[in-house]
């Protein structure tokens, strides 16, 4: 135990030192590590404020001002956005593109690396202490400049990855050779808890908003009901429905205990690409998500092969 008042000394961070040696002499991933290691420094500062919930403020209070895409913000939205942000900007970051931001970000010249990403995904969970994340992107810089280093495909990331903030903070990361978890500890170090992690391949849980279910297109539909139609059904089982409205959340517990989470393209105004963001949310999760052995699409093309149109383009 520690006097009162005096922080742990911080355990050798695992995060770090892995990165550092994957990275090796190859200048693309030793500022790949750099990036992610900056990150990791963000969400150590997001994960404090989430710990301290109301002790910090009315965190989940709306600011009265919108973000790019119209959502409203909440005060742990810009904390978050602030928090990447200030990380990044002493990293190897040429350009920072952002869910609050309302156009790319021009960080460093001549740096290696593009990084997208949703600051804080599930804000609405903020005041009900559910989960709520960070989604990273990472791209290697583009010679055409910003637009280009973000409106390509997102099999051309060089890592991805989230943070979740929920009773521990996790942060999976990916840098196209597995899924690996690594969880912060008292010290504020993340330290390495699964290597390789994989999806289950049997499970028996789905994660959609239901209350949709009059908006949605038939085939959306008829998969559903299948699932509630259970062991009378034609997949002759039970299934049990699941839904954090996190991404993040329901992403994380498929990495745990497989499944499948949707979020379709609907009737509604606004919602006929669907609603997630291709370039903060869907292409990073993409990437953790087949690296772990399983499969993201829209249901016509993989998620990965898809390239944004504009920059924030949902799908």
């Amino acid at each position: 135990m520690t006097s009162p008042g005096v922080l742990p000394q911080r355990e050798p961070d695992e995060l770090a030192v892995n990165l550092t040696r994957w990275a090796g002499a190859d200048p693309l991933k030793a500022a790949t590590a750099a990036t992610l290691v900056a990150i990791a420094d963000a969400t150590r500062e997001i994960s404090a404020l989430t710990r301290l919930g109301p002790l910090a403020g009315a965190l989940g209070q709306a600011t009265g001002e919108a973000n790019s895409d119209g959502d409203f913000q909440k005060k742990l939205d810009v904390l978050s956005n602030d928090a990447v942000l200030r990380a990044l900007k002493s990293g190897p970051v040429a350009y920072f593109a952002s869910e609050e931001e309302s156009e790319i970000l021009s960080l460093k010249a001549g740096g290696q690396i593009a990084v997208a990403v949703d600051p804080l995904d599930g804000s609405s969970n903020i005041d009900t202490n559910a989960p709520i994340g960070t989604i990273f992107s990472l791209y290697p810089a583009a010679s055409g400049g910003a637009t280009a280093s973000f409106f390509r495909p997102g099999r051309e990331q060089v890592a991805a990855g989230y943070a979740i903030y929920g009773p521990h903070t996790a942060l999976l990361l990916t840098v196209g050779a597995g899924v690996d978890m690594y969880v912060l500890d008292a010290s504020g170090a993340y330290r390495l808890v699964v290597a390789g992690l994989t999806i289950p391949k049997a499970a028996q849980e789905y994660a959609i908003n239901a209350s949709n279910y009059r908006f949605w297109r038939d085939p959306v539909r008829e998969f559903i009901d299948e699932l509630l139609a259970g062991v009378e059904g034609p997949r002759g089982r039970d299934f049990n429905m699941r839904w954090l409205a996190s991404l993040v959340g329901d992403a994380h517990r498929i990495l745990q205990r497989g499944g499948v989470y949707l979020y379709p393209a609907d009737r509604r105004s606004g919602y006929e690409q669907g609603r997630l963001r291709l370039v903060y949310e869907a292409a990073p999760m993409a990437f953790v998500i087949e690296q772990a052995g399983g499969a993201a699409s829209d249901g016509l093309t993989p998620i990965l092969d898809k390239i944004p149109e504009r920059l924030h383009a949902r799908t």
